[in-house]
């Protein structure tokens, strides 16, 4: 599965392109990816470690477009390395782990930065 873990793996250009200078636009974003991500991540988790590969497949399914309009194209590719591997019958256990727990630290490092990111426009507005 994935290798070659980049430094960084969170690209906003998107998101600026389409709010168009709208700041609220972005915050409200922002603050929707904050609070549906750690809830995905956290039934991901779960279902892995309930070897549920359905429920992980299909959160990791849900996950995985929010990851492209936030400019995570590794972890876009890396949760859907993780989807198809517990739809075909997750055949290796360990392996979709340690791929998941890849992605779960980076998203988790953009979750910080995007929170950030959320401040500073807040106080913008």
């Amino acid at each position: 599965m994935a290798d070659n873990i980049p430094d960084q793996d969170l690209d906003l250009a998107f998101l600026y392109e389409i709010a168009d200078g709208a700041d609220d636009f972005i915050v409200d974003s922002i603050a929707m990816f904050l609070d549906q991500t750690p809830q995905l991540l956290a039934a991901i988790t779960d279902a892995i470690n309930a070897q549920d590969w359905v429920v992980a497949a299909q959160a990791s399914h849900k996950l995985k477009p929010n990851l492209g309009f936030f400019g995570m194209p590794w972890c876009q590719a890396t949760i859907q390395e993780v989807e198809i591997a517990c739809k075909t019958g997750a055949a290796n256990p360990p392996e979709i782990i340690a791929t998941f727990n890849m992605v779960k630290t980076m998203v988790n490092k953009n979750l910080i930065e995007l929170n950030k990111i959320k401040i500073e426009k807040e106080a913008n507005l």
